[in-house]
């Protein structure tokens, strides 16, 4: 950035033309870093010491507005909060939080208010359950101040919710779904209908933003042939994600020339899996991928496959399994699994340095925990999701659904915590497809490699 320009942006926050996020926001997006950013702040006398590097994410061209005179807007999540989705659902809610704090709670000269709602039940273990989300989607819709939907966690909810608000229609926005067929048709790997059943009224209102299966089925297939993994034994827990994204995995795996032993769906509920898995190692596999999320026993999936197989054998589990509550499930037999994620986990985000270390750097401060690996990896999205809803309000400037629904789905330009910037596309996915490579090592989930997009694939 010139000289002449950081002079006029100094002079327009003196001046009260802007405020000091907006002078970070558009400092940041011209190219000026995080420090000399704060350097500019503080020679011209002002502080910065308020403003987190996170709170600089978003397109800089969308000015914040800290007023509230126009009144009060209502922003409602869904997801599972409780048993297994105890730290998954909640650093999510508090990922929220932590981003319309940032914010001040105002938006578009509005109050932001926000209140997380429970798709799950006990009887699952914490997991969604078809009729929870239904409730909470409707609650949404009958809530003349709700503006937002921000759900869900599983795909298979969002596949409940998705129709109910499609009838208004009324944003709805994931940060963590990845099941394909919500948005787009994947031959072979999505359902007959898909995803024009979901939109009733014709008009999208879903999006979504962290990369699709298809985008992390097939970069795990990559990496397994590149890895010299041959024949591939492949299990399910027969939800919408996990069959999914193991569809796309074999898929991807075949056409690499590799060879399927088998392609199943197990019993998440069953007691033990030493009969599947002795199956299993009769036909020599050197990977077992299992598609699953870790409410449906992935735990102990992993113990009872490594009482059978030797470490020779490889385990690959996708994002639904990225996360402690997998690990503590799976015990010593987690150790040395591989595991996909759509995007980068929070001790990746730490070595990036910039707004994505801030984040997470707060966030394990804020939630008491020792390390940032113990930070569930999907929350950074929930953060980023917040931000998204917030600029549209922004932009929006009006208390309208509608309004506010075409300018989420026009969000482009959007500087990102994993770096670099993504847009929307017209099937509401982020055309964002960076993919990691994780290992649990000694109990932690760890980092290895980026798999697709990012400068590391």
């Amino acid at each position: 950035m010139a000289r002449e320009s950081i002079a006029d942006l100094v002079a327009k926050l003196h001046n009260g033309k802007v405020d000091r996020r907006e002078f970070f926001t558009r400092a940041i997006g011209a190219g000026l870093s995080v420090g000399l950013a704060r350097q500019a702040l503080l020679a011209a006398g002002v502080s910065a010491q308020e403003l987190p590097a996170a709170a600089t994410i978003g397109n800089p061209d969308v000015a914040h507005t800290a007023d509230t005179s126009k009144g009060m807007i209502k922003l409602y999540s869904s997801w599972p909060l409780t048993g297994t989705y105890d730290r998954i659902g909640g650093d999510a809610v508090e990922a929220v939080k932590l981003a319309l704090e940032d914010f001040g709670n105002a938006a578009g000269g509005f109050a932001i208010e926000y209140e997380a709602l429970d798709d799950g039940v006990a009887a699952n273990n914490g997991g969604w359950e078809a009729g929870k989300e239904s409730e909470n989607a409707n609650k949404v819709v009958n809530d003349a101040d709700a503006m937002v939907y921000m759900a869900t966690y599983n795909s298979g909810a969002a596949k409940i919710s998705i129709p109910i608000l499609n009838q208004i229609p009324m944003a709805q926005i994931s940060y963590a779904n990845t099941y394909p067929g919500l948005t787009k048709l994947i031959e072979g790997a999505t359902e007959e209908g898909e995803p024009d059943k979901y939109y009733p009224s014709g008009k999208r209102n879903y999006m979504r933003v962290c990369p699709a299966d298809d985008i992390q089925g097939s970069a795990a297939a990559d990496w397994a042939t590149s890895e010299g993994k041959k024949a591939a034994y492949i299990i399910h827990d027969q939800s919408l994600y996990g069959k999914g994204v193991a569809s796309v995995f074999r898929i991807k795996f075949e056409e690499n020339g590799g060879s399927i032993l088998g392609f199943e769906g197990y019993d998440p509920k069953a007691s033990d899996y030493q009969a599947l898995m002795a199956s299993i190692a009769d036909k020599a596999p050197d990977i077992l991928m299992c598609g699953a999320t870790v409410d449906n026993n992935a735990g102990k999936i992993v113990q009872d496959m490594r009482s059978i197989m030797g470490e020779e054998v490889a385990f690959l589990g996708p994002d639904g399994l990225n996360n402690n509550a997998f690990v503590e499930g799976g015990g010593e037999g987690a150790e040395g699994a591989y595991l996909t994620f759509a995007g980068y986990t929070p001790d990746k985000l730490v070595e990036l340095g910039g707004a994505g270390a801030d984040y997470v750097t707060r966030m394990t401060a804020k939630l008491g925990y020792e390390n940032p690996a113990d930070l569930d990896a999907y929350a950074c999205y929930g953060y980023e999701t917040a931000v998204v809803v917030l600029q549209a309000i922004e932009r929006a400037g009006e208390k309208d659904r509608a309004k506010i629904l075409d300018a989420m789905m026009s969000t482009e330009g959007f500087v990102s915590l994993l770096g670099g910037t993504w847009a929307f596309t017209e099937t509401g996915d982020t055309d964002s497809a960076i993919i990691g490579l994780s290992q649990v090592v000694d109990g932690k989930i760890t980092y290895l490699k980026t798999i697709s997009g990012g400068t590391e694939a």
